[in-house]
């Protein structure tokens, strides 16, 4: 019989359609592979009880003809989404005992559609980070690690390393600057970065709100499409989600791209861009050009600036979303002498060095007499950067560039320790897109001389997820890339 684990949602769905195998079946083969594959710290939560109940409920649907989309579909839930009476901390000693009352939007819908619940996973804390190092749980293991341990990025690190290792057929992820498309490149797996609104933000612990988005991790395009189809759709208990109907994204797989143009940013070519990455840069846009797809020159020219605009605007709103962890309603609580003692104290204790650094950042940059001199100029710069991807959608329909300028690095960098604007300029190819709110994917091109793999990036106009999924499915098909067994 075939490893279950290693069936993809959409084989794995016709296999449960076919009889071929039960729901509570294709859930103990991953709880197995859990069990198995801990070494890798992806999980903090494990729920298998939770999961069975739910394969169960699954496969009595199955008998009686009523499955939904995900019926019996196993899934690893970030552990930024709020799960009813499923501990969620955001990997944050501050929530390490909190147990949510109600549901975030995107895990209710996957809920409602059949999907059971695995666990929730690790990630760096409250979404800060690129290479799930900040986790109160510790980094987790990239499953490609060899002779040294490499991180699986960030911040959705548990969220691409375990559907890498085959521990959840796919998982949820949230993508502020960059933290669904890095991770998924680093481990070799698939995700987007859906246009802003497109999810529901409501029950989603808040990092920056007008940055931050929900969209799934697979294996492949197909599965991402099948996931994000369902975690899509407009919310009214979320002031930022768009009233814009969910198409089904897998009808556009497989079609023809002749005619279709790709844009070429010439100001991607960075210093510090890997010159394997490079060449599989190149390699992909012939794969799209051989496929009939016309490979133009554009401009992002306001690119350079990304970086310093995201790192102000980011941190501003953090400062702002996580005042609310005081000590005081709920989360870790040290007491002090005194109501601002233990302020003070909670947060000092609560909070690890990344985020206390980028609070103290934000703090600053929304100070009276700064406010102006950096929070404003950052959104000024953050609408030249906009509308350099309009003027470039000008030209083309979708825009090829590297997702991560170098593969997977190892866990304990020196220079990302000693220099944390070393760890940001990882995120130098996704932080312009999220300041924009567009889609974007990162999907799997080949392996490097050391073996480890690389992603590509396709970005789309805002709400044109058809567009990103159509370039993606054929340069998947072209790349050919080997899942990790």
């Amino acid at each position: 019989m075939t490893d279950l684990t290693e069936l993809t949602i959409a084989e794995a769905r016709e296999g449960l359609k076919n009889k071929e195998f039960s729901a509570v079946e294709l859930n103990k083969a991953y709880i197995a592979a859990m069990e198995k594959k801990r070494e890798y710290n992806a999980y903090v939560s494990e729920t298998p009880e939770v999961a069975l109940e739910q394969a169960a409920a699954a496969d009595s649907r199955y008998r009686q003809g009523q499955a939904g989309d995900l019926d019996g579909i196993p899934l690893g839930i970030k552990d930024l989404f709020c799960t009813e009476n499923i501990r969620t901390t955001a990997c944050s000693k501050i929530l390490d005992n909190f147990i949510p009352p109600y549901e975030s939007t995107v895990t209710a819908h996957l809920k409602a559609s059949g999907a059971t619940c695995l666990g929730k996973l690790n990630m760096d804390e409250f979404a800060m980070g690129g290479s799930n190092e900040t986790s109160f749980f510790g980094p987790v293991k990239n499953p490609w690690s060899k002779d040294m341990a490499l991180v699986a990025g960030g911040s959705s690190g548990g969220s691409a390393a375990a559907v890498a290792a085959g521990i959840c057929a796919a998982a949820t992820g949230t993508d502020t600057g960059g933290s669904i498309r890095q991770p998924s490149a680093y481990c070799g797996v698939t995700g987007i970065k859906p246009s802003y609104g497109r999810c529901s933000r409501y029950g989603i612990m808040a990092f920056a709100s007008s940055l931050d988005q929900a969209g799934p991790i697979a294996k492949d395009v197909r599965d991402c499409a099948i996931l994000l189809r369902t975690m899509a759709g407009y919310d009214p208990k979320d002031s930022t989600s768009v009233n814009a109907a969910v198409p089904d994204f897998e009808k556009f797989l497989g079609a023809d791209i002749k005619g279709m143009k790709i844009g070429i940013p010439a100001e991607y070519r960075v210093d510090g861009l890997d010159k394997e990455v490079a060449a599989y840069w190149d390699k992909a846009a012939e794969m799209l050009k051989s496929r009939g797809a016309e490979v133009v020159e554009v401009s992002l020219p306001h690119t350079k600036y990304a970086l310093a605009a995201y790192y102000i605007i980011a941190p501003a709103e953090a400062s702002s979303n996580l005042a609310r962890y005081d000590g005081l309603r709920y989360g870790e609580r040290v007491n002090g002498r005194h109501l601002d003692d233990m302020y003070i104290n909670s947060r000092s204790q609560g909070f690890g060095k990344e985020v206390k650094r980028r609070i103290m950042i934000g703090t600053y940059v929304l100070s009276a007499g700064y406010y102006d001199a950096y929070y404003l100029k950052a959104q000024k710069v953050r609408r030249l950067i906009q509308q350099d991807f309009q003027q470039a959608f000008a030209k083309c329909d979708v825009i090829l560039s590297p997702t991560a300028p170098t593969a997977a690095f190892p866990i304990g960098d020196e220079n990302m320790r000693k220099d944390p604007i070393t760890m940001w300029l990882n995120d130098i190819y996704t932080v312009a897109v999220s300041l924009a709110g567009l889609p974007a994917m990162s999907l799997p091109i080949g392996l490097n001389s050391a073996g480890l793999p690389l992603g590509m990036q396709l970005i789309g106009r805002y709400l044109d997820e058809e567009s990103v999924f159509k370039a993606a499915a054929a340069l998947e098909k072209d790349a050919a890339f080997k899942r990790m067994k």
